[in-house]
């Protein structure tokens, strides 16, 4: 059997990091072995981004870095550039609007075949995606 991935967004993982989202944190620790959370090399960098604007302390850092062991950041390669353009492409046409960001972090779970996880409503939009999920029910719904 196949192995499920799932592609956590920035939003949950910041509910994760920050415990604002218990079902999100429980759903994470709880995957079985048929499951993997990974995120995009975009989500870290706009994580690191959060923790440098903030002026974290070592405390902060320390347990992003420990996240980061074991939800590791997949690289960003020709193919997610491919469904990148594919995605603005096709949301311009609708007429819906995605940060660029966010089309970046799509186009990524995409392009590997992950379910993308987050809180985001506005992912709704974009066509390809295998799967998308909400962790953070215990949240008032964003997007």
């Amino acid at each position: 059997m196949s192995q499920r991935l799932y592609m956590l967004d920035t939003n949950v993982v910041s509910y994760i990091l920050k415990l604002k989202s218990r079902s999100a944190f429980d759903r994470l620790a709880n995957l079985t072995r048929d499951e993997k959370a990974c995120v995009s090399c975009v989500t870290e960098a706009e994580l690191w981004y959060g923790l440098h604007r903030s002026h974290a302390g070592q405390k902060q850092r320390l347990h992003l870095e420990e996240f980061l062991l074991n939800v590791v950041p997949l690289p960003w390669r020709s193919q997610e550039a491919h469904a990148f353009g594919l995605i603005r492409a096709q949301q311009e046409a609708a007429g819906h609007t995605l940060a660029p960001f966010d089309m970046m972090i799509a186009a990524h779970a995409i392009s590997v075949g992950a379910i993308l996880v987050s809180s985001d409503r506005a992912f709704r939009y974009v066509t390809g995606l295998p799967g998308l999920e909400n962790w953070a029910t215990d949240l008032i719904a964003g997007g």
